[in-house]
């Protein structure tokens, strides 16, 4: 799929669109550095990146994705320089649909601005997430954590870009105690 983004975005493209699928390759066209082919592992990842994110908001910029004529992102052959333009993801600790069946399948939703927070640890509490959040200048509108299991939380944004910018910067984030968050679009508002 080719998608049009803001420069200098690979790694947050890797990110965003992970949310929907494993993202293999990256590769920012040399020509047209505003544009990159991006690898999904299959043709069901990638349209549903497609439909969900193509039209969307990021920094201030509308994301353009349509399927390439390409099939696959091919690296650069030994020897040959590409500046740092191809990224291979392929081996990335941070895809979240390695184990078929896993339960982020059927959790797999479009870009809302209310994000759905988990790995939590025990002693991170409301205000140490909201502040989290706000450090990138995002507004935090809503904050709950789930009634029964305080391992999970929802968080509601300003807009969708900023859940969608906000999903990008904190996905992994290190909260200690060997905990990474882990944050995915919300079916549910607060």
């Amino acid at each position: 799929m080719l998608v049009r983004l803001p420069v200098g975005e690979e790694f947050n493209l890797f990110l965003c669109q992970g949310v929907y699928g494993d993202v293999m390759r990256v590769k920012i066209l040399f020509n047209k550095k505003e544009n990159a082919l991006v690898q999904m592992s299959d043709c069901t990842q990638a349209q549903l990146a497609m439909s969900h994110l193509s039209g969307q908001q990021l920094h201030g910029k509308s994301l353009r994705i349509t399927p390439s004529k390409h099939t696959s992102v091919q690296l650069p052959r030994e020897g040959h320089e590409d500046q740092g333009l191809t990224k291979d993801y392929s081996n990335s600790p941070l895809h979240r649909f390695k184990k078929p069946g896993s339960k982020n399948y059927s959790n797999i939703f479009p870009p809302s601005a209310t994000l759905h927070l988990s790995n939590i640890p025990p002693s991170v509490v409301e205000d140490d997430l909201k502040m989290l959040f706000s450090t990138s200048g995002a507004m935090v509108k809503a904050f709950k954590f789930f009634q029964k299991d305080h391992k999970m939380a929802l968080i509601q944004m300003g807009s969708v870009e900023e859940a969608i910018e906000s999903l990008i910067e904190f996905h992994n984030h290190d909260l200690g105690e060997n905990h990474h968050l882990r944050v995915s679009f919300s079916k549910s508002s607060i």
